[in-house]
């Protein structure tokens, strides 16, 4: 059974959208980290133990400059992290329905720099109120969950179609303007609860990124495109290092062999036909193309690049 469910979440992970991936991992890292804490306060007498705090901690958003500093990770750890189950299933279930929205609207590659982008503006605003609000209080504040990232990408959904129907259970047909107004209004209202008025700041900081995403993408602007350049570079950057094609400097040469040239001349292949190394670096050239598609989308190929998949697909 498990390896069924196993082969069902790589599929899905595979060749699902980037909704569904980015739902997958955060529901992973909860799993991990739930697991963790069961395993812990089981070896410490049903309390939280200060191991698994650190641990938590190590990932999520906080408040001290210094920290971050020495923990830049957490920059974007914290918006894959949750701990409450209905902390995830409410934010994977509005990104769920709020995300295929948006990536049917602007498109599947947008999805990703969208959510991240959410996630850093609602970070910078907990940490902006974090500071100016506990400026009395020594011990650091932490900030965790994609609820900043899920705003974002609620709100650009209500901006690029605010008419569009969704139906909800015992109300019926429902204009997504509402939705989105009434999802903000909870969190304006939250800000003079006193309770986690840290996390509803950070959600209107996502509030906000998600609006300027789709008024700049409106303008001309894509905001998604540095960050899908980005993205590409790393991915492709750890795709060479796992292929061993990333040079490491090594000895130097001190003696050739003088009947090198003869010998390299000998295993020339025939005139006209390609050698190992051309066909090895076309194949690689092909598959970086193919999963600069898978990232970002087939618009975002060059024209050379189209070119030689149209080419390739000839042969």
């Amino acid at each position: 059974m498990l390896r069924s469910i196993w082969e069902d979440i790589k599929r899905e992970y595979t060749y699902g959208n980037m909704v569904t991936r980015i739902v997958l991992v955060n529901v992973a890292v909860f799993i991990v980290i739930s697991l963790i804490w069961v395993i812990l306060r089981l070896s410490n007498n049903w309390a939280d133990p200060p191991l698994y705090m650190g641990l938590r901690n190590f990932f999520a958003l906080s408040s001290s400059p210094l920290y971050i500093l020495t923990h830049p990770w957490t920059i974007i750890t914290h918006m894959f992290l949750h701990e409450d189950f209905w902390h995830i299933f409410a934010n994977m279930l509005l990104f769920y329905w709020f995300g295929r929205i948006v990536g049917d609207f602007i498109g599947n590659h947008r999805i990703l720099p969208l959510y991240l982008l959410g996630g850093l503006v609602g970070g910078l605003v907990f940490f902006l109120y974090a500071n100016l609000r506990f400026y009395s209080d020594p011990n650091p504040h932490y900030a965790w969950g994609a609820s900043a990232a899920v705003m974002a990408t609620v709100v650009a959904a209500g901006v690029i179609s605010p008419d569009y129907i969704m139906r909800l259970i015992l109300i019926g047909d429902v204009k997504l303007k509402y939705i989105v107004a009434v999802l903000i209004f909870i969190d304006i209202v939250g800000l003079g609860s006193n309770i986690n008025t840290g996390g509803h700041f950070a959600h209107l900081g996502g509030v906000l990124m998600g609006w300027i995403f789709v008024w700049q993408l409106r303008q001309g602007n894509d905001l998604a495109a540095p960050v899908n350049r980005i993205l590409f570079k790393i991915t492709d950057f750890f795709q060479a290092l796992s292929r061993g094609q990333i040079r490491r400097p090594g000895p130097k040469v001190v003696y050739r062999n003088p009947n090198r040239q003869g010998s390299a001349a000998q295993q020339q292949p025939p005139p006209g036909g390609p050698t190992h190394v051309e066909k090895r670096s076309h194949q690689e050239r092909l598959d970086a193309i193919l999963d600069k598609i898978k990232m970002s989308g087939y618009d975002s190929l060059t024209k050379e690049e189209k070119d030689f998949l149209f080419n390739a697909s000839k042969q």
